[in-house]
């Protein structure tokens, strides 16, 4: 059986990490070319000792590329602003294209919660890595009871946070917003990001917290823990770090000030506390919040290249 061709755009960490893991893990993805804008940038570098074709000259020269017209997905790793101009020159040629960006010019997908919904896409947005791994339990909630207002904390090691991580603080903390709600099933959403100076560095710690009104707590319970399963079989280092908690919200606390206008009372604070620890198959294990971007990526191009019947 043949393997749907990609490419990848971007020779930073998240693009380089990428290209290992789907050089690794992937039985059914082929690294057909890694883009990037510094030749002397060591993802490129370390492509060509891979044996990977490379290009330093941006999407010019993946278009000008032989085996161009034989990708069917690209990955965007760069950042927001780059990721418009990138989508814009690819779109004559129908590619899939799977963005790692805040840009969210396509609809957001979260593998575990709506990567089946949005198969027939073009350009498909990853969010954030809060959004990958928060989402999911805002989610896992909103299935079993309404959600009027989401709010998550994404804590990553200042030093996995790159440039790139850096100029979009203010994308990441809309996109993710946005997501809350549109993925997620919020009726009102809130992103927060730290980044911790900690040395040695910590790992991914991502806090969310839910209001809701009466419900099931066993089933809400159920319902986390069943959506931690299901991130985990495409991120191993994502887990629970303690039990669900579930407060119950006093009737003079002023949380109506969070809330939509036309919300019912909330009766009960949901509190789950993650981590997610990288696979350091190129980043640090302490960058967890860039191994669950590029393995959730991973995941939904494989879907993308399977439902459009990319494999031969």
């Amino acid at each position: 059986m043949s393997r749907t061709k990609v490419a990848v755009i971007g020779s930073g960490n998240i693009g380089t990490d990428l290209m290992i893991k789907i050089l690794r893990l992937s039985d059914t993805l082929e690294m057909a070319a890694m883009v990037g804008i510094d030749p002397a940038s060591d993802g490129l570098a370390r492509a060509r000792r891979l044996r990977v074709p490379t290009t330093a000259d941006g999407v010019a020269g993946l278009v000008a590329m032989p085996d161009f017209a034989d990708i069917a997905v690209v990955f965007d790793a760069t950042s927001a602003g780059a990721h418009k101009a990138n989508a814009a020159a690819l779109a004559p040629y129908g590619k899939k294209l799977v963005d790692l960006t805040p840009a969210a010019i396509g609809p957001y997908v979260v593998p575990a919660v709506n990567l089946d919904a949005h198969l027939d896409a073009g350009n498909v947005n990853m969010v954030t890595c809060g959004g990958q791994a928060t989402i999911p339990v805002v989610a896992a909630v909103s299935r079993v009871t309404p959600v009027p207002y989401a709010e998550i904390v994404a804590s990553i090691a200042s030093r996995s946070a790159g440039p790139g991580t850096r100029a979009n603080i203010d994308e990441f903390t809309e996109t993710t917003a946005a997501a809350i709600e549109q993925v997620g099933g919020a009726r009102r959403g809130k992103a927060i990001i730290v980044l911790n100076p900690a040395e040695p560095p910590m790992i991914m710690r991502d806090t969310v917290q839910c209001l809701i009104g009466p419900a099931d707590h066993d089933a809400v319970r159920a319902s986390i823990e069943q959506m931690v399963t299901d991130v985990a079989a495409y991120v191993p280092g994502y887990r629970l770090k303690q039990p669900v908690q579930f407060t119950p919200v006093a009737p003079e606390e002023p949380v109506h000030t969070l809330l939509p206008d036309d919300a019912t009372a909330v009766t009960t604070k949901v509190s789950v506390l993650l981590e997610v620890q990288g696979a350091a198959h190129y980043l640090p294990a302490y960058a967890g919040n860039l191994d669950i971007m590029t393995s959730a990526a991973l995941r939904v191009a494989e879907r993308l290249a399977a439902a459009q019947g990319a494999l031969r």
